[in-house]
């Protein structure tokens, strides 16, 4: 900020008289840096050279200028440098941007300048290391207040490995965080010119960065966050900068520092020279963050983490308490300490990154279709200022490189990846721990050294602003839905961040959504209850024979962003509020609170930035039809019907639809050989293929979520013909709750009845249901389309309401008191797949063990049940009939008297299944032992 005194001494240096009038001005008039043959022909040859040497990758997306011939614009670099500037003038040229080895003549502002290219850093720069043609910009747009100067940022990077060095080479060749000197550029040339990348950051108007400097305003790099040429123009990207020299030609730093005696526009000054230097402070601060959110933190001193973490105060507090504990020395502890770090300590290695890079691109192309991402513009605007902590639901193990792969080729440096020792595998897990990895065990309860560790791990990472990434799911779903969030790594940011602030912690909620998966089968055998198969370079090789099949297209859509100081305020945490040299120190209950509503909204904004795919939609459809077959021209129209519903009524902003049509969809799935056309002289049939039904549920159940309450809206009017609209109200906030925790619904249950009114609607314009008056809703006719396509859209609610009702069923049956959670959720699973067998398609996911624990924590939750600290048994009252007496509005007669029939277990046939669970149990337990 300038002090009041400096302000009133900026100075605006007099028109000259010996220069065109401004109203006698034409227009702005760009030429080459010189006229002279030589100089032309230098930089003719200098391009021509650099751009055989050098391939530069262009990050992120092109400034948007305005079409202003008026408008002065100039780029930023930071330091002086030849083959920077030539590179700037080369990627101008490519891409159709103002040129930048170009004079920039504008008489009625005196400006002319010989090239469009600020140096921050200039070797010629006087006046306390002022850049020379930044201030004469400054001067003029103080001046003239019709002048219009936008600036554009560039970063440069040769190479992106972070400082990790024991090598000449690596010395020689990597981009870092020291300034490197001619001979190192050009040898990066030679070297690195084919990692070479090259990012335009959105335009900044140099007037409204002088105004809001000179009211106050500016918060040092701040400032440039909300700036763009075009306030409505989409914002560009912010990406990297570097360290190299940027500069233009020999002849260009000749002119440049010797200023023409012809100017009149000087950097004189004192207010002049405060605010220049304000602003020049400000633009490198700025690019600065731009390199530091693409190489990340500098990783000098990475070799000596594990003794850093071994001797931090906190470490040596958590070693001297066990060694009192277990009666052991304190050099033991240590040293069992050392080999939690060395267990747990990624391995940077950017030739292993650049590596798995290439293969990936290559894997990609053979894979998949495409690779479309959503919503990383947000992900990007945030990278400089927070730490940014992803957070991705888990389908698959390709979502570890399928993640750091869109991140990394998109020009932010990677996060470091919290992975399960189940993957610590020979070969397979150091490659992925030189790619930033970092393993922890499955299960470390009980063990305070190692959750010691692993809490200074996770503190050391974000307090140097790594970037992290987790899946809060714990493993990956085996059904498509989301499972409920283990807290333990949420609570470990949390617990960094209430010990010691340095940048503020966001949470990027990440949907990832395929359309064919790898682990598919295998999926489906483990919830049949086949043993999860142990990974193994075997099942890596495994799955490479899969690579000539057809995977169709993967999707990565990026979730609002959940800053955690929102939550801090909300539950009335402080900030450092935990010491800082203690890993030990318990969340209070507020912070405890905090952290489960954290969980929660992750999922929610997971689910939020669902992306509706083709092979989802068909699988909603025809999973929902009898037989899980339509006539082609029926499909065609349910899809359209849900396509429908879901532009008119959208989930969220965030969510994403497939914007084929539904014949492409058809034959989109066909493609994919996820279904098949039987030809018919009526209409060809549209079905599910063979052995498919299951692997679809998945996807499914990717989306469920989307169409869920019109399901669950259309099944209450679907079963009973007629209800009232208060009756229908009635039902669903009695049951919204339960259908909230498994898919983790984001409306708020005490503004549920608005939402529900919207859905009516909606069902109402599209002719699903009628409207008959005294507020009574109604089917359609029932041999009318509208009918037949409301009965499909009723379905998928179903297999929820039929767990639930016979869950409740098996409570009643038993008592209060009689039975434990575990036993509840082991026999309902087993109740499930008998369900399946006999009565269903035998589509496994509707016994997933998850979804019975997700609706008895809900019961429990809501007080209907309650469970004895000690033994585990669960009591409850008459309300679990009340709640089981809803069935009869959305599941018909004949299913609740199967549900009924299933449930009926006596007391040996439950001595007898609880017995059995027990010793599989112990078997499996061995197995992993």
């Amino acid at each position: 900020m300038i002090p009041k005194f400096l302000k009133k001494r900026i100075f605006k240096a007099p028109v000259s008289t010996d220069r065109t009038s401004e109203t006698d001005a034409g227009p702005i008039v760009t030429k080459p840096y010189s006229n002279a043959p030589i100089n032309q022909l230098y930089r003719k040859l200098s391009g021509q050279l650099l751009d055989v040497a050098v391939k530069p990758k262009l990050l992120g997306e092109l400034p948007d200028f305005d079409s202003d011939d008026q408008v002065l614009r100039f780029y930023v670099l930071q330091d002086y440098s030849r083959s920077n500037s030539i590179l700037i003038d080369l990627q101008t040229q490519e891409h159709n941007l103002p040129p930048a080895l170009v004079g920039v003549n504008d008489a009625a502002h005196n400006i002319k300048e010989n090239a469009a290219i600020i140096f921050l850093n200039h070797p010629h720069a006087k006046d306390n290391q002022l850049s020379p043609r930044l201030s004469r910009l400054v001067s003029a747009v103080l001046q003239y207040p019709e002048l219009k100067v936008r600036l554009v940022p560039v970063s440069i990077l040769w190479g992106r490995a972070p400082e990790k060095e024991d090598s000449l080479f690596k010395l020689l060749t990597a981009d870092n965080w020291q300034d490197p000197s001619i001979s190192k550029q050009l040898f990066n040339i030679g070297v690195m010119g084919r990692d070479t990348f090259v990012q335009f950051h959105p335009p900044q108007d140099l007037r409204t960065i002088i105004n809001d400097s000179l009211k106050g305003e500016s918060a040092g790099p701040n400032v440039f966050d909300s700036v763009s040429e075009n306030s409505g123009a989409k914002k560009s990207t912010a990406l990297d900068s570097q360290d190299t020299e940027s500069a233009t030609t020999d002849n260009d730093v000749k002119t440049d520092a010797e200023i023409s005696p012809s100017y009149t526009l000087v950097a004189a000054a004192d207010g002049n020279r405060e605010l220049v230097r304000m602003l020049q402070q400000q633009l490198t601060i700025y690019l600065d963050k731009q390199r530091a959110s693409m190489l990340g933190p500098d990783l000098s001193d990475r070799r000596n983490l594990v003794d850093k973490l071994v001797y931090s105060p906190a470490i040596k507090h958590a070693i001297e308490l066990e060694a009192a504990e277990k009666g052991t020395s304190v050099r033991d502890a240590r040293s069992q300490a050392r080999g939690y770090a060395n267990e747990m300590v990624n391995d940077y290695s950017h030739s292993i990154i650049r590596g798995f890079y290439k293969f990936l691109t290559w894997l990609w192309t053979q894979l998949y279709d495409g690779v479309e991402v959503h919503h990383f513009e947000r992900v990007r605007d945030l990278a400089t200022d927070y730490e940014l902590i992803y957070v991705p639901c888990h389908r698959s193990h390709v979502d570890y490189l399928l993640l750091s792969y869109v991140i990394y080729k998109r020009g932010l440096s990677i996060p470091y990846i919290a992975a399960g020792d189940n993957l610590d595998v020979p070969v397979l897990g150091p490659l992925l721990r030189g790619a930033v990895a970092f393993y922890i065990r499955r299960s470390f309860r009980g063990n305070a050294l190692y959750t010691a560790v692993l809490r200074e791990y996770m503190h050391t990472l974000i307090t140097r602003n790594t970037p992290i990434e987790y899946f809060i799911e714990g493993g990956r779903s085996r059904s498509g839905r989301l499972l409920p969030p283990k807290m333990g790594m949420l609570a470990m940011t949390v617990h960094s961040q209430l010990r010691q602030t340095n940048k503020p912690v966001v949470f990027i909620p990440t949907y990832i959504g395929y359309e064919r998966i790898m682990e598919g089968g295998t999926y489906i055998g483990e919830l049949k209850g086949k043993p999860k198969e142990s990974e193994s370079l075997i099942g890596l090789l495994k799955v490479g024979r899969k690579i000539e099949r057809i995977f169709g297209n993967v999707h990565l859509s990026f979730g609002t962003p959940l800053h955690l100081s929102d939550f801090m305020t909300k539950f009335d945490v402080p900030a450092n509020s935990l010491p800082s040299d203690r890993t030990d120190s318990p969340l209070d209950e507020k912070a405890s609170a905090m952290v489960d509503n954290i969980g929660v909204k992750v999922m929610q904004h997971i689910n939020k930035a669902a992306v509706i795919t083709p092979v989802s939609l068909l699988s909603l459809v025809l999973l929902s039809a009898p037989k899980a077959a339509l006539d082609e021209n029926s499909c065609r129209e349910q899809i359209a019907l849900y396509q429908g519903l879901a532009q008119q009524l959208p989930y969220a902003d965030d969510t994403v639809i497939t914007d084929m049509t539904p014949q492409e969809i058809i034959d989109y799935g066909i493609k994919l050989k996820l279904i098949e056309r039987t030809p018919h002289i009526l209409g060809d049939i549209i079905q599910v293929a063979g052995k498919q039904a299951a692997l679809l549920s998945y996807f499914r159940n990717n989306i469920l979520h989307v169409f869920i309450l019109l399901s669950f809206l259309s099944a209450l009017v679907a079963r009973n013909g007629r209800i009232k609209r208060s009756r229908l109200d009635s039902i669903a906030e009695q049951l919204y709750p339960f259908l909230q925790g498994e898919l983790f619904l984001y409306y708020p249950a005490h503004g549920l009845a608005e939402t529900l009114n919207k859905k009516v609607d909606s069902l109402l314009s599209h002719g699903l249901i009628v409207e008959l008056g005294d507020d009574t809703l109604s089917v359609p006719e029932s041999n009318s389309k509208c009918y037949q396509q409301l009965q499909v859209l009723a379905t998928p609610v179903g297999q929820s309401l039929e767990r639930y009702f016979m869950t409740l069923a098996l409570l009643a049956q038993q008592g209060s008191g009689n039975l434990t959670e575990s036993e509840v959720v082991d026999l309902c699973h087993l109740l499930g797949q008998r369900l399946s067998v006999l009565y269903a398609d035998d589509i496994p996911d509707f016994f997933d063990r998850a979804l019975f624990t997700s609706f008895i924590s809900a019961l429990t939750r809501l007080d209907y049940l309650q469970k004895d600290d000690e033994t585990g048994i669960l009591t409850f009252d008459h309300r679990i009939n009340d709640i089981a007496s809803h069935a009869k509005y959305v599941l018909t007669p004949d299913m609740m008297q199967i549900l009924q029939q299933v449930a009926s277990l006596n007391e040996e046939e439950i001595t007898h299944a609880i017995t059995e669970i027990g010793n599989k149990k112990q078997r499996k337990f061995g197995r992993k032992r």
